[in-house]
């Protein structure tokens, strides 16, 4: 075949697979269920799009409902104490930002075939909070509840409770599936305060579930609440059976943990700039989360503050924090203070690291070699006492025994 030929062949296979690609099936829109009738009945609004039918429902708050301890209006003055922050942080939120509390309900917990069957956000317009509740009429329809969320519209701040790590990668995966039918989603700025609340609870909760930081720390208790694991179970049983009543239990499920995102993050925020109620270990997070955001004064700020007004059996791992934070600022003999106050509480392996700051601090800040030594010799008998293993205490044994003959050579 010659060379000319080849190429007439390969053009028209090209143009048989592009008109392969055009003859794709068109989107045809699915019908509405046969309980639409039912589920309005029950509480719900039929909705049509052009790409199908969904459910809705909507709630509207003043500003002065309380939920737990909070008002929800109390979120204005929670976004204006960030507006006045010296400090800059990755939870900071504006009153001219457009802030979506949400949460979804789905059909299990990963794969291609769980289904998101319940989208809830939660905004706050001019002097009300709205709740607005998608809810799937059926599989076939879920380009139409997609759409309606407006997700693939506006750019928003999404404020959930593990929805980094769990809805959001589940709205991405449904939305990859339907990507021949509805717009292109778009990114989103997100803060999860399952993450905050690990930071600002750790060693102070024991579960982090929403419910359980509702109880304790937000002054929220639920009364009968459907358990988070059967709502597929009830929600597959009111498409099946055509009843939406224990369906709307859900959505009430739903509507908490909404609610409780507001109030989450304002007394959240309440931490990070006031005094509340709350334990020295709380606070201790605090001033090290402040740390690790490089944020030095308001960390010296709030860990200066617990070693100050806590039981000093309470204030060990603050010391030992604060110590760091004296040692970045030059202030050398505070820091050998702080660590010396530390060791009564810290555990053993912070013990070990406090050791050797102490080591290094009396060996190049404050010249006292004798003490250097002596640290030295405290840290080498922690870690032939510690739990390391045979191999990790060898290299332990490797370096602080070169600091001890380095000291000792400095001594001559």
């Amino acid at each position: 075949m010659s060379y000319e030929n080849k190429i007439l062949q390969m053009k028209k296979m090209l143009g048989k697979k592009t008109a392969e690609h055009a003859q794709q099936p068109k989107f045809v829109k699915p019908a509405a269920p046969f309980y639409t009738a039912a589920w309005q009945q029950a509480g719900l609004t039929l909705v049509e799009n052009d790409f199908g039918v969904l459910f809705k429902r909507e709630v509207r708050y003043p500003c002065d409902y309380v939920h737990g301890h909070y008002q929800l209006g109390e979120l204005t003055t929670a976004l204006e104490a960030w507006g006045n922050a010296e400090v800059e942080h990755p939870y900071a939120l504006h009153t001219d930002d457009h802030i979506l509390f949400w949460d979804t309900e789905t059909t299990g917990l990963k794969g291609t075939g769980t289904h998101i069957f319940l989208l809830g956000f939660l905004e706050q317009e001019d002097d009300e909070f709205v709740l607005t509740q998608y809810v799937l009429a059926d599989p076939a329809n879920e380009a139409a509840l997609l759409f309606a969320s407006k997700l693939w519209q506006q750019s928003v701040t999404l404020v959930s409770y593990n929805g980094k790590s769990f809805d959001w990668p589940q709205l991405e995966t449904r939305w990859t599936l339907n990507r021949q039918t509805v717009p292109p989603l778009k990114e989103q700025q997100h803060i999860d305060l399952l993450h905050s609340s690990k930071r600002l609870w750790k060693n102070d909760l024991q579960k982090m579930k929403l419910v359980q930081v509702e109880e304790e720390k937000l002054g929220f208790k639920r009364q009968d609440d459907i358990p988070g694991h059967l709502a597929p179970i009830i929600y597959f049983d009111a498409v099946k059976s055509g009843q939406a009543e224990v369906l709307m239990k859900v959505l009430q499920h739903n509507e908490w943990d909404l609610l409780s995102l507001i109030t989450l993050y304002i007394h959240q925020t309440k931490l990070l700039f006031t005094s509340e109620q709350e334990s020295a270990v709380t606070y201790t997070n605090i001033g090290k989360w402040y740390g690790d955001l490089k944020q030095q004064a308001a960390s010296e700020y709030v860990l200066t503050n617990v070693t100050e007004s806590y039981r000093q059996s309470e204030t060990a791992l603050a010391h030992f924090y604060l110590a760091f934070q004296h040692k970045r600022s030059g202030r050398y003999h505070d820091a050998v203070s702080a660590f010396e106050a530390a060791l009564i509480g810290i555990s053993q392996r912070q013990k070990i690291q406090a050791y050797e700051q102490l080591s290094m601090l009396h060996e190049h800040q404050i010249k006292k070699y004798d003490m250097a030594l002596f640290y030295v010799e405290k840290g080498l008998q922690l870690i032939q006492q510690s739990d390391f293993s045979v191999e990790q205490k060898e290299k332990h044994f490797i370096k602080w025994n070169k600091r001890y003959e380095r000291i000792q050579n400095k001594q001559q």
